[in-house]
């Protein structure tokens, strides 16, 4: 066989021991769940925005943005919840490149699956020990999610994943928000029936175990544009498409149907200072339209210290190693902005 089998890895009961959360995070996280399901089912209206470095690529730069975000929550919490993206495995079209955090803890050293699966974690716990915030993070690996289903307050499932049966119905066992991407091909029916799966029950075998689920009232969309088979990039977060998705919600039995727009990805062609124009679009279009003001709950948004990109190595702190983000002082002015909006 060509597969290698270096070690067996700590089993997410015993990495969750070595690292638990203190009790009092742990109703911190409680409290914030409650209050993203509160908007999700249409009990709250505030507004979500996941915001934050495309990778968590270094613990002490991800928790100085969060820290920032933590002080302007605290300015906009009576009309936003902002969720920090602490992103920790990362998705790579052609499998070259940084796969995040618990690939190589070092992106400057080789793989260390043992050492990410503890930087992972300790990094998730520290944000919340520093600033209240509990974060979002995308389940690449369904078979990891133990490892993080105590400390996430919300998942996202990425455009290549979401047509994969053990996603939808691992998600299924979720009890927190988890948003399903429409596939890189923009159809938005696989989106939908990637919904209709998660949020029923489903028997399956799970890291070894026969499993009953329940299913998940809180799957819902996340738009993030599609590309086309010239390799164009074709945005869907304008206002026919945020009807279109209305009216195919219509047609389908879910439960809570919402949807949060990605103003990155294909949806701005990973021009990222678009992301500040195109959120503004969608904030108009819910202004214009009761529905859609009541259908889109969120917006999601690629941010850092410093704006930009650079390669791995490049030795500038707080600027991304995968896709270009937004620098804070553009990232603020836009919350704030959003915040006027509501």
């Amino acid at each position: 066989m060509s597969f290698e089998f270096v070690k067996k890895l700590p089993t997410p009961a015993e990495i969750r021991e070595q690292l638990p959360l203190p009790e009092e995070l742990a109703k911190i996280k409680e409290a914030r769940d409650a209050e993203i399901r509160d908007v999700l089912t249409g009990k709250s209206n505030k507004f979500l925005v996941i915001i934050g470095p495309c990778s968590a690529d270094n613990e002490t730069s991800v928790c100085d943005y969060v820290t920032r975000l933590a002080k302007v929550n605290e300015k906009v919490k009576d009309k936003l919840i902002l969720i920090p993206r602490i992103y920790t495995n990362k998705p790579r079209t052609t499998g070259e490149g940084y796969k995040g955090i618990v690939h190589q803890p070092d992106p400057e050293k080789k793989p260390d699956f043992l050492a990410g699966l503890i930087a992972m974690r300790k990094m998730h716990i520290r944000a919340i020990a520093e600033t209240g915030l509990t974060a979002a993070d995308e389940m690449l690996y369904p078979e990891n999610w133990r490892y993080v289903s105590d400390i996430l307050s919300y998942v996202a499932i990425g455009a290549r994943s979401v047509e994969d049966q053990q996603h939808r119905l691992t998600v299924s066992g979720f009890d927190v928000a988890a948003g399903m991407k429409n596939p890189t091909s923009g159809d938005l029916s696989v989106m939908l029936n990637s919904v209709y799966a998660a949020q029923h029950p489903h028997s399956f075998i799970y890291r070894g175990w026969e499993v009953n689920t329940t299913g998940n009232d809180l799957a819902h969309t996340i738009l993030r544009g599609a590309t086309n088979k010239h390799g164009n990039n074709i945005p869907n977060y304008h206002y026919e498409d945020l009807n279109l998705l209305m009216e195919m919600y219509g047609k389908m039995d879910l439960k809570n149907p919402a949807c949060v727009i990605d103003a990155n990805h294909s949806n701005s062609g990973k021009q990222y200072a678009q992301q500040i124009r195109i959120v503004k679009e969608v904030m108009h279009s819910r202004k214009l339209n009761a529905d859609i003001h009541n259908l889109v709950k969120g917006v999601m948004i690629e941010s850092y210290i410093e704006e930009g990109c650079q390669k791995v190595g490049g030795g500038v702190y707080g600027k991304s190693i995968t896709d270009p983000c937004l620098g804070w002082e553009d990232s603020e002015r836009l919350i704030y902005d959003i915040a006027e909006y509501e």
